[in-house]
């Protein structure tokens, strides 16, 4: 049920306070008694009467725009004097995945989001958006691929694993997925792959190092006329193992393993031009801690 589907259950059998006619909205519910006016020869009327309702709105108003303004003061935002590092402790302890104000990226190297706070949530920023770009279809293109990873790992890291990499995007399991040798989709078809973080979890952090779990679920398929490969979802957790490097958090190395996943919901599969669709017009996000 969506936000703006709730009504009170108590409305039909009991209404609401607009439906009854003698109703204190906008009003008192007082009776006012006109008294006469002042005599006529002093140089003033009657004062004019005034109800405690206007001053009660006026104040009410001003209340407003005070806590408007100091919540927007607090926003954290692009301009705000709050620095990368910071943190609030109330706030991770109390909602772990909540927004906390810290600007999540400071960079971008072509798709992948960098320039992490050198803190917890900064690590956890790096994992959900590193996470994201080893998910996405450029992952099965050579040239992207290899761009990912430099990005993503550290050098060393990057160095290590980019021929076993090479070897797992063969062209006999691109063609598993319908795709030529270069990772392409056949004409009028469209290949999905996508990765969608769920939250993040600190497992381990000394500051300079990081260990941190991303549960996160997945779109993968084809998405065509005559596709056998039909996109479908799946739920993974993908452990990082990161490391502060040349000004920014890198992976060192990973795992990963099903799940949780959740029951399946009863929503019926829309038609493949459908989701590729979707695909083209619905854009990524930069995830934050």
């Amino acid at each position: 049920m969506s936000p703006g589907d709730e009504h009170d259950y108590r409305g039909k059998d009991r209404g609401s306070r607009s439906d009854d006619p003698y109703s204190t909205l906008g009003g008192t519910r007082q009776t006012r008694t006109r008294l006469p006016d002042g005599d006529a020869g002093l140089p003033h009327g009657r004062r004019p009467a005034r109800t405690s309702r206007s001053l009660v709105m006026i104040t009410g108003i001003v209340v407003l725009l005070v806590a408007a303004i100091a919540f927007a003061n607090r926003g954290g935002g692009r301009d705000s004097g709050a620095s990368p590092g910071s943190t609030s402790a109330t706030t991770a302890d109390t909602a772990p995945t909540a927004a906390t104000g810290t600007r999540p990226a400071q960079g971008r190297n072509g798709a992948v989001a960098t320039g992490f706070a050198h803190d917890e949530q900064g690590a956890q920023s790096a994992a959900a958006n590193y996470a994201v770009a080893l998910g996405s279809a450029d992952m099965f293109t050579k040239e992207s691929r290899h761009r990912i990873l430099d990005t993503v790992y550290t050098s060393a890291a990057a160095e290590k694993i980019r021929a076993p990499q090479d070897r797992v995007y063969s062209p006999e399991f691109l063609a598993r997925l319908g795709l030529d040798a270069d990772g392409r989709a056949p004409e009028g078809s469209t290949f999905v792959s996508r990765t969608v973080p769920m939250g993040t979890k600190v497992l381990a952090y000394d500051g300079d190092t990081a260990e941190v779990a991303v549960w996160y679920t997945g779109l993968i398929g084809m998405a065509g006329p005559e596709t056998t490969k039909p996109v479908s979802t799946t739920w993974k957790t993908w452990t990082a193992r990161l490391s502060w490097s040349n000004g920014d958090w890198k992976v060192t190395g990973g795992s990963e393993s099903d799940g949780p996943a959740p029951v399946p919901g009863d929503v019926p599969a829309s038609p493949s031009d459908t989701i590729s669709k979707a695909v083209e017009e619905y854009g990524g996000f930069t995830y934050a801690r």
